[in-house]
């Protein structure tokens, strides 16, 4: 039997607007504090996840880091010449991030990192105009990375992080525009993965050239997350059509999370005054399509042509006296996603982020961290140009998106 072809977009992805696919850029807010900036940083445990080899220089013999952030984002949609607008009413989304460093002896780093670089839920109003490609998506990952750094001599480590990544995705859209069942009711299909796994590895290198310069790169690899006879819903299925959209079933898919390479330096203007900058080069072009295999005959073909891109970090930090410590940053965020390819569930463009942050040192021990992101897009007309119709033509979706989103992160840093 030939096989229909479904339009599942957006299967696994969605965090709305972060990092120019789904990367959710949130993982220590020190360095969010200082736009994201941390891969020649030293300051606390957040290293493990910045740059392993930093462990290294770390002052104490053990560190314990820990941080949540709050996000509110939401994007709002308009199509002028069909008179339809949505607007999404996302719940506040709470990424962690916990770190753990213990110096061995003068060579020698351990450290445990957990944290979630990917996840976030996007909630579009049931049945818009754009239902057809996603009404809902909920995306979960967390990474287990335990990590080990030798410092070579004075000037020079060496670390290495290998992460087992674990992810569960529950997601939601209707059909086509059209179909209904006897009700009324649009039909809608809901898949759900839950435990869906792999590994990868974070390399760092940090060198120290001078007493006031560093200069770090760090390079994550790619993960591939396998979903695997996962467990699939069609709903709303008129008499006519449940022979061919059998429910309940399975399906199958696969998400790139893509390598990403980051090189910066770091200069102590004085005492009190350090200035970062750093350079993500992220491999996006390994998600080229997200093709969907469901067990009851259906598949879905997805093009997402996605291009390699880079954000450009710039981070300063000053302390006012010995205990406040106040920091700023801003930094440079270009969209992956070519014309043609904006789908609603990453509806974003290019993308200026400004942060502020600061620490309160308690005691010599204890260090009260926060954050704030302010990330700002300009609105902007996009389309998603690969929609296959059931009889294997094209079709489009498109209009003016415009994107907001703010993030307030609260940590603690325990040196001992």
């Amino acid at each position: 039997m030939k096989k229909t072809l479904l339009t599942v977009t957006g299967l696994c992805i969605s965090t709305s607007a972060f990092s120019g696919g789904y990367r959710v850029a949130l993982q220590g807010q020190q360095a969010l504090g200082m736009g994201h900036t941390g891969v020649a940083m030293s300051e606390s445990a957040e290293v493990v996840f910045f740059n392993p080899a930093a462990m290294s220089f770390l002052e104490s013999d053990s560190n314990i880091t820990a941080g949540i952030t709050l996000i509110s984002g939401d994007t709002e949609y308009q199509n002028q010449q069909t008179n339809t607008s949505a607007k999404t009413d996302n719940p506040i989304g709470t990424p962690v991030g916990l770190y753990y460093t213990k110096k061995y002896d003068d060579k020698f780093h351990f450290g445990l990192g957990l944290y979630t670089p990917y996840g976030n839920t996007v909630e579009w109003p049931t049945d818009w105009a754009g239902s057809h490609l996603v009404n809902n998506i909920e995306l979960k990952a967390i990474y287990i990375q335990p990590t080990v750094s030798y410092k070579i001599n004075d000037k020079y480590s060496v670390g290495l992080g290998l992460s087992y990544i674990s992810g569960d995705v529950e997601f939601n859209r209707n059909l086509n525009t059209s179909t209904v069942d006897a009700n009324g009711d649009r039909s809608n299909v809901t898949v759900k993965a839950e435990g869906v796994s792999d590994w990868n590895f974070n390399l760092g290198f940090l060198a120290k050239p001078t007493d006031e310069l560093s200069v770090g790169v760090s390079y994550r690899s790619e993960a591939t997350m396998e979903a695997r006879n996962e467990p699939a819903t069609f709903s709303n299925i008129p008499g006519s059509l449940q022979s061919t959209f059998t429910s309940p079933t399975t399906f199958n898919a696969d998400l790139v999370l893509p390598a990403e390479i980051t090189v910066g330096v770091a200069y102590d203007l004085d005492s009190k005054t350090i200035l970062a900058f750093d350079i993500t080069r992220t491999q996006w072009s390994a998600y080229e399509s997200l093709d969907i295999d469901f067990g009851n005959g259906q598949s879905s073909i997805n093009a997402r042509n996605y291009s390699d891109s880079n954000v450009y970090r710039f981070g300063a930090q000053h302390a006012l006296n010995d205990a406040i410590v106040l920091r700023g940053g801003i930094y440079f965020d270009k969209t992956p996603v070519e014309a043609g390819y904006f789908a609603p569930e990453t509806p974003r463009n290019d993308s200026i982020g400004l942060t502020a942050g600061g620490s309160y040192a308690v005691n010599k021990q204890l260090d009260l961290d926060f954050s704030l992101l302010v990330l700002m897009f300009e609105e902007f007309n996009g389309s998603y140009d690969h929609i296959i119709n059931s009889d294997g033509s094209t079709s489009s979706f498109g209009g003016d998106y415009l994107s907001s989103v703010i993030t307030l992160g609260f940590g603690v840093n325990y040196k001992f």
